[in-house]
């Protein structure tokens, strides 16, 4: 399947000016290209306009690609209008499953034929997004290209195609996204809600448990990570810090000290009903956390917040013994990017992802 050269791209098309691509928009602006949104909501243009302003002091403070311009962007209508010339395109529509298997086969049908299509989904298969496509032997060029919220900021991104997709797509975009300085993770196979978001989705529904018996407070429950192993996360994940809690024994030793604690009731992966007590408790909680502060000056205090745990994660990884085998993702210079992307993302007219 002929597709362009990835490091030749200068232009991507962003289907949908919600949250989700938005952001994506904002991040792909940083990187000096020009971007073409598609959204049919009348106010897109001034949704995306907010959004961008809000994210570039963000994005400048992490190092702009050379003609980076935040205004390189246009809003189009018309969707084939919106797709005309360009290299890449990323699909940010709302998490509804008939809604893209549409959308994505008329992108497919629109996008110039050598162009790779991603889509931002919190939790569909390529597979059964593109079964519309699928049927007009469009579904070739379609793959997920899955961000964590805000997509300006975290640089993960999980890349994984469908049962129709070329392998050369999934290649492409995996190449496209760690050329503008994201951080990869090429999945073997189709997951259902791929991988952060099943990590994500374990803890979000064991917290809403606890919520909804008495056991914890919203308070503190995120104090609990804030304070607790999410200090250890970002520098080593999950399994690595299961690994030092071994011992010199490591994870050998972890496994066969704590393998029993497996059968305890400590978690309940099944989610509880969202009943209107628990709907209730949860809000309240929340806005006694957030005591009063707005939406913005909650948005700046975490992008400030993520983008010195990055700085400070980076300066530390660097500093390690065999740090220079390590692939790390480098300053925005000429298409090579030190900035990243969710929660699904409903409402906004368009744009979705966890």
């Amino acid at each position: 399947m002929p597709l362009r050269e990835p490091g030749t791209i200068d232009t991507v098309g962003c289907v949908g000016a919600g949250t989700i691509g938005g952001g994506w928009a904002a991040y792909f602006l940083a990187h000096g290209l020009r971007v073409r949104v598609w959204d049919p909501s009348p106010t897109a243009g001034e949704k995306l306009e907010r959004l961008i302003d809000a994210a570039w002091p963000a994005l400048t403070e992490l190092g702009l690609a050379e003609g980076a311009d935040p205004s390189a962007w246009s809003v189009h209508s018309d969707l084939a209008e919106a797709l005309e010339g360009v290299g890449f395109v990323q699909e940010s529509a709302p998490e509804d499953l008939a809604m893209k298997q549409d959308l994505l086969a008329e992108v497919a049908a629109a996008a110039p034929p050598d162009v790779v299509i991603a889509s931002s989904t919190s939790g569909y298969s390529m597979t059964e997004m593109a079964t519309t496509a699928a049927q007009a032997g469009l579904a070739d060029r379609l793959v997920v290209g899955h961000p964590f919220n805000p997509p300006y900021l975290i640089p993960l991104v999980e890349v994984v195609g469908g049962e129709a997709t070329d392998a050369a797509a999934v290649d492409w975009a995996a190449e496209f996204y760690e050329r503008i300085g994201k951080s990869v993770i090429r999945m073997d196979r189709e997951v259902p809600g791929f991988i952060a978001n099943r990590l994500q989705e374990a803890l979000w529904r064991e917290a809403l448990h606890m919520v909804d018996a008495g056991e914890a407070t919203v308070d503190q429950i995120d104090r609990s990570i804030t304070d607790g192993p999410g200090l250890r996360w970002p520098l080593q994940g999950p399994m690595l810090t299961f690994a030092l809690a071994g011992g010199e024994g490591g994870m050998a030793h972890m496994l066969d000290h704590f393998g029993p604690s497996l059968l305890a009731p400590w978690t309940r992966l099944t989610a509880p009903e969202l009943t209107d007590d628990l709907r209730q408790k949860v809000i309240d909680g929340c806005e006694d956390e957030i005591a009063g502060r707005s939406f913005t000056e909650l948005v700046a205090a975490r992008d400030a917040s993520i983008i010195a745990i990055r700085r400070l994660s980076q300066e530390l990884r660097a500093s390690l013994p065999g740090a220079a085998e390590k692939p790390t993702t480098g300053g925005a210079g000429a298409n090579t990017g030190d900035m990243g992307a969710s929660t699904g993302e409903r409402a906004g007219g368009t744009g979705a992802s966890a």
